[in-house]
């Protein structure tokens, strides 16, 4: 099990300091091409020879579980590996637990007993791998199962992982407005606990919202859940609960608004490394029948954001994608710290936005690595990368996808940092990645 305090450190560090106030267009040009600047970044990305991965020098790393591969309980590897979390395991191991993003017409599916699916019409859901300290592949499972279009999520201080469902279909309709043929309505978060042994009996967290969900991020010190949507005018939330810890105990959930700004859309014309104080405004209707969360909320004034993806948490900071915002819709990363109490709005400020598709394309999943930057998986249009941002918001590349132009997803690190892991999306491929992190 995990301690609080050891989970902490399974978080990361958060950025400080200041960003810089203009984005540089010869830093970026320069860290398009993986150079390293005055020690920013790991330097070339040196070809791989097998075609998977490209990294830099000095660093190497494993595939395993692709996607049709044989798992320890029989089944085949799911499809569309998306996000992902690391936690400490049994006699130095590592224990990732993995989305699965498919819709109900995906093979193969996620496979598990018909009393532990929550939708047997749905084919999505995660699985559990325990990896040992050499990083080979010891087991794998399935851990949910029988939800739909499994994006990211998020770990939590409690020893568990919350799988969200990126998509809202009822069995009438689904969010397209097309007849479906699901069972039960979608768009909820899922919990799975980290010693599952096997598919859990899934129970949506229906208090967290009915919506486009993406990824979570806790704040170990008050236990709030802070949550983005991918939507064109999504909103950031935040689920204050009952019992810290509890979350089938039921919250609040609440949607950020920037004071004195109401309805404000955050796509183009703000300034980075502004901060700009906020207030949060309660959700009433969180199971509605219909996908109206974000219309609630921004009727209420809240502020909009470009497609919220991914969201990280580490030393008192919570980072956020907006996987399309920016003034040419190559994304944003904003950084909000938290008020001390559940009743402080705290501060919210665009912390990189460098309308550069060599610079950032599409951010999607990040986290905060062992030293305090944040590494992010691009899911653009060009080659994809893992892009490092250092504290003071400067840009390097770190890995590339020598496979195909699909999506980084799920970046994390074990226990201690010394190995990170990630995954291609398609054709489905989970890595572990070791080298002389300055960290390690």
């Amino acid at each position: 099990m995990v301690s609080r305090r050891k989970f902490l450190v399974l978080a990361g560090v958060g950025a400080t300091g200041a960003v810089l106030a203009q984005p540089l267009k010869a830093l970026y040009a320069r860290e398009a091409l993986g150079l390293s600047l005055r020690g920013i970044g790991y330097g070339h990305l040196k070809k791989d020879p097998r075609g998977l991965l490209d990294l830099p020098v000095g660093f190497q790393y494993r595939a395993f579980s692709r996607k049709g591969d044989k798992m320890s309980d029989g089944h085949p590897v799911p499809g569309d590996h998306d996000g992902m979390a690391a936690f400490a395991g049994p006699k130095g191991s590592t224990i990732l637990i993995r989305n699965h993003e498919l819709s109900p017409d995906e093979d193969p599916r996620v496979v598990a007993p018909a009393a532990k699916q929550y939708d047997p019409t749905c084919r999505g859901g995660t699985t559990t791998l325990i990896v040992g300290p050499d990083r080979q592949l010891i087991r794998d499972y399935v851990s949910l199962a029988g939800t739909y279009r499994n994006c990211a999520g998020g770990a939590t201080p409690w020893n568990s992982w919350i799988s969200c469902e990126e998509n809202t279909s009822t069995p009438q309709t689904n969010q397209a407005g097309d007849v479906t043929n699901v069972s039960k309505r979608h768009g909820y978060n899922f919990e799975v606990p980290v010693l599952a042994a096997g598919p859990v009996a899934p129970e949506p967290l229906v208090a967290m919202g009915r919506f486009n969900h993406e990824a979570i991020a806790v704040d170990p010190r008050t236990g709030i859940v802070y949550q983005t949507e991918d939507r064109g005018d999504s909103l950031f939330y935040r689920f204050v609960p009952k019992q810290p810890g509890n979350l089938k105990a039921g919250g609040l959930l609440e949607a950020l608004k920037i004071k004195n700004r109401p309805q404000a859309n955050t796509r183009t014309n703000f300034p980075i490394g502004k901060p700009m104080a906020v207030e949060w405004i309660p959700i009433e209707d969180v199971d509605p029948a219909k996908d109206t969360v974000r219309v609630e909320g921004f009727a209420k004034g809240a502020t909009q954001f470009s497609r919220g993806e991914g969201i990280t948490y580490g030393r008192g900071e919570v980072f956020f994608t907006c996987t399309d915002g920016g003034s040419a819709g190559m994304g944003q990363v904003w950084r909000y710290i938290p008020g001390r109490t559940a009743q402080a709005g705290g501060t919210i400020e665009l912390f990189v936005e460098p309308n550069q598709q060599s610079a950032l394309d599409g951010p999607d999943n990040l986290v905060v690595a062992p030293a305090g930057d944040l590494m992010i998986c691009e899911d653009g249009e060009t080659t994809q990368h893992l892009v490092g941002v250092t504290r003071k918001g400067e840009l390097y590349q770190f890995a590339r996808n020598a496979i195909n132009n699909k999506e980084f997803c799920g970046a994390c690190f074990s226990p201690g940092g010394k190995t990170m892991f990630v995954n291609i999306q398609d054709p489905g491929i989970t890595f572990a990645i070791w080298g002389p992190w300055r960290w390690a």
